[in-house]
């Protein structure tokens, strides 16, 4: 990955983490997904589950570039919003 790709992912997942605790939670999904349109409690759900791997109700930062790495073109996306 290009240094400018990592530090575009690092910029989205700090965005998302807004208390900066390393991990993004549930409620920090959705307020951030806010930001790309209008997103229900369900679809956020939905999303955590995918990317919550470990399901320990937190996105940690190895889940958030796991999810990256596998859909790049949606994170290409992302980074131009945010």
């Amino acid at each position: 990955m290009a240094d400018e790709d990592q530090a575009d992912l690092d910029r989205i997942f700090k965005r998302f983490d807004a208390n900066g605790d390393g991990k993004i939670s549930s409620s920090e999904l959705g307020e951030a997904l806010k930001a790309l349109g209008s997103v229900s409690p369900e679809e956020v759900q939905r999303m955590m589950a995918e990317i919550d791997t470990d399901g320990d109700e937190f996105i940690s930062y190895q889940e958030y570039m796991d999810f990256c790495n596998a859909n790049r073109g949606l994170m290409r996306d992302v980074a131009k919003i945010f």
